[in-house]
């Protein structure tokens, strides 16, 4: 099975890239966002400006928050992921989201279910932004992403 492009596609880039650090979400309200953020997901957050922050959770990859003031409307197709330990930790999730949305302002929660080979649950912040809370093994995907090169 062929997991990337054919060996004659394979070339230098045309632009030198170290890794990917760092993605954009919007904020209709950056103080209630922060206090989501950290009070539900436990990240952590760094204030840029009365206008933006950063957020980061267990890893190098950041996000730029940036309060736009206007409702936005993420697709889930778009949405960010975040690992949990086990399938059980999704299901507690579940239920502290359940628990907390009005809260928090969290606008749509799906119940959890087996897809694309794991187990997890979606949920839309009070912004708008679709999220995946998802039981993976340690190193998630990256670790998968590895596998997956080495059998090419």
């Amino acid at each position: 099975m062929t997991h990337s492009l054919p060996e004659e596609k394979k070339k230098e880039p045309l632009i030198k890239i170290d890794f990917i650090s760092h993605g954009t979400l919007m904020s209709k309200d950056l103080k209630e966002t922060r206090r989501f953020y950290e009070d539900v997901l436990g990240f952590e957050v760094a204030e840029l400006s009365p206008m933006a922050m950063w957020i980061r959770c267990g890893g190098d990859h950041v996000y730029v928050v940036v309060e736009t003031g206007k409702d936005q409307e993420m697709a889930q197709l778009n949405h960010n992921g975040i690992d949990v330990a086990s399938n059980e930790d999704v299901d507690q999730a579940y239920k502290t989201l359940d628990k907390v949305k009005e809260i928090y302002g969290i606008k749509r929660i799906k119940k959890p279910h087996r897809q694309h080979g794991v187990y997890s649950l979606y949920f839309q912040d009070l912004d708008g932004n679709w999220w995946e809370i998802v039981s993976n093994p340690p190193g998630g995907y990256s670790k998968m992403f590895e596998k997956l090169i080495k059998n090419d």
